[in-house]
């Protein structure tokens, strides 16, 4: 006997018993995503390498550590999309989106990134992520966390999440704080682990969310970026910081907030929670003006975020059990006896041409009632529609609630109305 093939290790198969409720969360949150304007845009899983090497940075652990790199059959080299911005930045350029042009976008499939796998942390992952560009204002970034906060609340997870801020304001500023921060830290380098060692010279700002408490001790005692802050940047983040006020978003100013890829500017966020165990990021983004102009187009302001669906999923799980998928089915066609199978069949297809939002089953296979009921109850049915020979004959159906037990026979052309009564 052949060996049976295994997935590869951290890329999950999702079957349907946990893609209902995805669907049902990621219907949430499109639909949010619709009512602020913002239009889906679809882009490659694969990308030429440079794209990524250029956008994130070379000396990010996603670069040096984490990407699915390969060349293909013309020796051209590749790589699987560890995140998105980059992706939706080279489209609008591509394309022509962008320059002088307001846009609001966003997007949402599989990322891969090579770590070791964890609960809500895998090598295939999903993120819906959403771009904005034309647009430099503090309002803007306010109504990106307006739309987040939303979400929380529609999934019913709004006290499980915070909201922290930061500015790590223009390139020049925090070439100057960085200056500082790498001559602090080689005063103390004997506090510091060896990842922390690595990235002193080439990432430093990365050493500010390092996990390690005697290093989070010692930068206690770091300068901080705040006191290198340029001008606009500070006016930029204070007027973030009364928008959220005004609009009731509660939010903690977290200095050590740097985010891990090279691209971002000014405004940075990320919403947090401790309901997963360990303090996790379920949502985060912040400002990369220079983004567009670093990889080939001309300066455009913008800003955006990602998220982690299944993070996002393990959460609602956790403290929100109430938000259940849709059932699988809501009418389950049954029958038996001569030429009831077809007219079923039949009726099956009236119903779908009167009622398209209805999910509706036909059991195949025969089966006496009590049989089919029971698979009725198996698919989560709340009405079953049952005909005999003398439903046939008589061009009537029986139409039971599977939740109260009741029951009556009606003429197949009462139908519609009656599904609409009963299932809205």
């Amino acid at each position: 006997m052949a060996k049976n093939i295994q997935a590869i290790r951290g890329m999950n198969d999702y079957l349907p018993a946990e893609t209902a409720l995805w669907q049902r969360i990621e219907g949430t949150l499109k639909q949010v995503l619709g009512s602020y304007g913002y239009s889906e845009i679809r882009l490659p899983i694969v990308e030429q390498t440079p794209l990524f090497k250029r956008a994130i940075g070379e000396v990010t652990d996603v670069v040096e550590k984490e990407m699915y790199t390969f060349d293909d059959r013309n020796g051209e080299s590749l790589t699987l999309r560890p995140e998105g911005t980059a992706g939706c930045v080279r489209a609008g350029i591509q394309h022509g989106l962008l320059y002088n042009q307001e846009q609001r976008l966003w997007y949402i499939g599989p990322m891969f990134r090579y770590e070791r796998p964890q609960k809500g942390r895998y090598r295939q992952f999903h993120q819906l992520g959403a771009e904005v560009f034309g647009l430099q204002g503090p309002d803007i970034d306010a109504e990106l966390i307006l739309l987040t906060a939303r979400w929380w609340k529609a999934l019913g997870i709004a006290e499980h999440v915070k909201l922290e801020l930061n500015s790590i304001g223009s390139l020049e500023a925090r070439a100057n704080y960085r200056d500082a921060l790498v001559a602090f830290l080689e005063q103390h380098v004997e506090v510091l682990d060896e990842d922390c060692k690595r990235r002193m010279y080439s990432n430093p700002l990365r050493v500010l969310d390092s996990k390690n408490p005697d290093v989070q001790a010692l930068l206690n005692d770091a300068p901080r970026l705040s006191e290198y802050l340029d001008d606009e940047s500070r006016a930029h983040f204070d007027g973030l910081c009364e928008l959220l006020t005004a609009s009731g978003i509660p939010y903690t100013v977290n200095e050590r907030l740097v985010r891990g890829l090279d691209y971002y500017n000014r405004t940075v966020f990320e919403w947090v929670t401790t309901s997963l165990g360990a303090q996790g990021t379920v949502c985060a983004g912040g400002r990369y003006d220079g983004l567009v102009e670093q990889l080939g187009g001309r300066a455009t302001p913008a800003v955006g975020f990602a998220m982690g669906l299944e993070r996002l999923v393990l959460l609602v799980q956790a403290v929100n059990p109430e938000f259940q998928p849709d059932p699988a089915v809501d009418i389950y066609v049954i029958s038996s006896g001569a030429g009831a199978q077809s007219a079923a069949m039949r009726l099956a297809e009236q119903v779908r041409d009167a009622a398209p939002q209805l999910k509706l089953m036909t059991n195949y296979g025969g089966g006496n009632f009590k049989k089919q009921i029971t698979r009725a109850d198996k698919w989560g049915a709340r009405v079953a529609l049952i005909l005999g020979e003398d439903e046939v004959a008589q061009q009537q159906v029986v139409v039971k609630d599977l939740r109260s037990g009741e029951q009556e026979t009606l003429a197949q052309s009462e139908l519609a109305a009656k599904l609409a009564l009963m299932l809205g």
